[in-house]
């Protein structure tokens, strides 16, 4: 069954479940209102729904289909607001799409995807009838307040993997494996930083205009939601930086350990160069070569040879090469 809940409400407090067909007769005061929450539901069920509370049928077919963008929409007397939740899953970020319906009297929200901490929103909501009196308007902050609440949780726990391999670049190099990684988290953050930003826009929508369903004594709800969106969205933008700093910080120190091993290749090149050098005159074997005469030569030839790898060596060595 697609129909999460669907109740009407007066100050606050649940009355009683109603059917979608069903025409609810509500007061001009906003003290009562319905509230159907459906999730993944069918046609018929949208069409239903069209029918009784007149929706409009470009918001219906839109709310049909499982994703798309975060945006807000004006039909006649009601707003139409889509939303786009997120959750992680394994290694990456799945998303979920919440369009919500909101008149006067009326919200109807159609969950795409996987609703995460947003079960039990409406038995909080139920808990405070003070502020769930203030009508669909409150309803609308709580549902979006909620959403942008469960980005956190993926912004924290990317950011765990990020560090940890911010730790391990410093200490190893980087294996194809995690550079690998690196590239993907980035993908990940950039999409997920897109949809911060189609949110942020949406927010600062309802904070800024002036909507017939929305009363002006929601617009600190609604900053408070803006704020919590550009939190988000300034972690994430420091998160990119740091898989950008780590990545090429593990291409300098590579560089860097490429470059000792290619000074300690060349000095010990440089060193055997020596004796190579005089055993290759020595091969040579020319007719006259009167040090071939003397008793002590061969001793000789050897010490010369030790003595400037000697010499090389610790010139090498001064220089830091080996």
């Amino acid at each position: 069954m697609s129909v999460i809940a669907a109740y009407y409400y007066h100050q606050g407090k649940r009355v009683r479940k109603i059917a979608l067909d069903e025409h609810v007769q509500l007061s001009d005061d906003r003290s009562g209102f319905c509230w159907i929450a459906l999730g993944d539901p069918t046609d018929d069920e949208l069409g239903t729904l069209q029918a009784t509370y007149n929706l409009h049928p470009l918001a219906v077919g839109n709310a049909m289909h499982a994703l798309g963008p975060p945006k807000l929409e004006v039909y006649n007397d009601e707003l139409y607001i889509v939303a786009q939740t997120a959750a992680l899953a394994g290694d990456r970020i799945s998303y979920g799409k919440m369009a919500i319906f909101t008149g006067h009297n009326q919200l109807i929200s159609v969950r795409h995807g996987s609703a995460g901490a947003l079960g039990n929103l409406r038995e909080q909501l139920e808990g405070s009838p003070t502020l769930f009196g203030k009508g669909v308007d409150y309803v609308l902050h709580a549902i979006l307040h909620r959403i942008v609440d469960q980005y956190l949780p993926i912004f924290e726990m990317i950011e765990d993997d990020v560090l940890a391999m911010e730790r391990r670049s410093l200490d190893d190099f980087l294996g194809r494996e995690e550079v690998v990684r690196i590239f993907e988290l980035r993908s990940e953050l950039t999409r997920f930083q897109r949809t911060l930003g189609a949110m942020a826009e949406l927010v600062r929508k309802l904070v800024r205009g002036h909507f017939p369903c929305i009363s002006a004594e929601m617009t600190p709800y609604f900053s408070d939601v803006a704020d919590h969106v550009h939190r988000v969205q300034s972690m994430v933008d420091g998160l990119l930086h740091v898989l950008s700093t780590v990545f090429e910080a593990s291409s300098l120190l590579e560089a860097q350990r490429m470059g000792v091993i290619t000074r300690q290749l060349a000095a010990w090149a440089a060193i055997l160069a020596v004796p190579t050098a005089i055993a290759g005159i020595y091969g040579m074997n020319f007719r006259n070569m009167p040090e071939l005469d003397t008793t002590y030569g061969y001793f000789v030839v050897l010490g010369v040879i030790v003595l400037f790898c000697l010499l090389l060596f610790v010139r090498f060595k001064k220089a830091k090469w080996l």
